[in-house]
């Protein structure tokens, strides 16, 4: 059985770990053993941001619902239950983006909530 040489197989690997960690700064770019385990860390922070952004703009959609229907007399959660009770099937980033840009739209929505709650 002849040997088999595995220099090609390894220098695709490494050059492509090295392709991952370019614009690192230090050896973090150019070394393969700290360039993998710096790979490895930004994939790790990468697969956490993604949950975390997610977290971040739904946060941001409750604050800008909130803003919005607090001048017609109702708190974020009063809304959201009346929004619930009248039966409106709009998430919160359509209803963000209403409040920011469509101001008639979400007034209507607004009133619509507030006759469904109970007096």
């Amino acid at each position: 059985m002849p040997r088999i040489k595995r220099g090609v197989t390894t220098r695709q690997k490494h050059k492509r770990l090295l392709d991952q960690a370019k614009g690192y700064r230090g050896r973090r770019k150019n070394t393969i053993r700290i360039a993998r385990q710096a790979v490895e860390k930004a994939g790790q922070y990468a697969y956490r941001d993604r949950k975390v952004k997610k977290r971040n703009f739904r946060a941001l959609w409750i604050q800008r619902i909130n803003a919005a229907v607090r001048p017609e007399g109702l708190t974020y959660s009063q809304f959201m239950h009346g929004v619930k009770l009248a039966g409106i099937e709009l998430d919160r980033k359509v209803m963000a983006d209403l409040a920011m840009n469509e101001e008639a739209a979400f007034k209507s929505i607004v009133e619509q909530a507030k006759k469904a709650l109970p007096a």
